[in-house]
């Protein structure tokens, strides 16, 4: 199990959002979670494999030489 990031969650809080250590206390973790959200935005959806096709076509690794 990973460990709580306590050290980034307080950054967030203190620093980011600049709430008073009381504040930032009182927060229940879904609250924390919602203002990391509002702050940085939402998590979008994952890459389905139609997605990563078409990426692929649109940004090959290699361009094709001419001949």
């Amino acid at each position: 199990m990973t460990p709580f990031p306590w050290r980034e969650a307080m950054q967030f809080g203190l620093g980011t959002l600049r709430l008073s250590p009381d504040a930032f206390w009182r927060m229940t973790p879904r609250e924390l979670a919602a203002a990391l959200i509002g702050a940085r935005g939402g998590v979008g959806a994952p890459l389905d494999r139609g997605g990563l096709d078409a990426l692929m076509r649109r940004y090959p690794d290699q361009k094709e030489q001419a001949r």
